[in-house]
């Protein structure tokens, strides 16, 4: 799964990049969350595993460092996730204006927001987990260092720990996946207004790959960051951990590639030698 991740999206950025018809906002976001989810994979996934092949130990700093970029690179395409919304927003309500609302200035400083907020969010995260003094082995009852795994471990009450955990998902998880739920009423709403059945399949057909990606990893996220963290392991909440962390970086370029018409004339068009026009 990793290496069906890994190349998926690297053949996804390639044609984007390559393709000169694929240089438009769209897919300017759709290579920053192909980017995301190579990263985001190979935080975790490689050395989880080398853990079940092993009894291999991790450092405080290397758990430290797991966490942190974990974090980061989860809040930031949580957020990205809803600049795409607006992206799909603006196209259906403003076809006419998109190019100019949607300048490339906008989309650089659209996405450098979301990475700059991201590693601030991540930091607070990472700051007050780890200042949590530890009991009992040091045996970490997960696949890779999680904030809340960790917070189980903790020998003091954790409840400001948590709410920082809970205010920092408000703002990276609720608030994204609210203003998305609100961009798609509006989008579905004058998609229906469109007179012709061809036009209203071609716009549906545009915003369901992503409505796709929102609804796995927006749904699984929030069941595990808006909630009070139980001081029992749960291997539900291991198997969930996992889940967002490898299949959804693995599925979006399987559900943007097949179902988006340009990008697979692109990849058409990379697989039989034509590698940059």
């Amino acid at each position: 799964m990793y290496l069906v991740t890994a190349a998926g999206n690297i053949i996804l950025v390639t044609a984007c990049v390559c393709d000169a018809r694929l240089h438009t906002p769209m897919y300017f976001f759709l290579v920053n969350l192909s980017f995301l989810d190579i990263c985001y994979s190979s935080v975790t996934v490689p050395n989880m595993l080398v853990q079940l092949l092993t009894t291999r130990t991790i450092s405080f700093t290397g758990c430290a460092a797991q966490m942190y970029t974990y974090l980061l690179l989860g809040c930031t395409e949580c957020l990205l996730l809803a600049v795409m919304a607006y992206d799909r927003y603006v196209a259906i309500l403003f076809p006419l204006r998109y190019t100019v609302i949607m300048s490339s200035s906008v989309c650089i400083t659209l996405a450098s927001c979301c990475w700059i907020s991201g590693s601030v969010m991540s930091l607070l995260d990472t700051i007050f987990t780890l200042q949590l003094p530890l009991c009992g082995s040091y045996v970490i009852n997960h696949f890779f260092c999680e904030a809340t795994t960790l917070i189980k471990m903790a020998c003091v009450d954790t409840f400001a720990t948590e709410m920082v955990i809970f205010s920092v998902g408000i703002f990276v998880l609720l608030l994204p996946s609210f203003f998305t739920m609100l961009s798609y009423v509006r989008i579905i709403v004058t998609i229906l207004r469109i007179p012709s059945s061809a036009g209203r399949q071609k716009a549906f057909s545009t915003c369901a790959s992503h409505l796709i990606v929102v609804t796995i990893f927006y749904g699984t996220a929030i069941f595990m960051y808006m909630k009070p963290v139980s001081k029992d392991s749960s291997n539900q909440d291991k198997m969930i951990s996992v889940f967002y962390t490898v299949t959804p970086p693995m599925l979006n370029p399987m559900i943007y590639s097949l179902r988006n018409k340009d990008v697979k004339m692109s990849l058409k068009k990379l697989a039989q030698g034509h590698i940059c026009h």
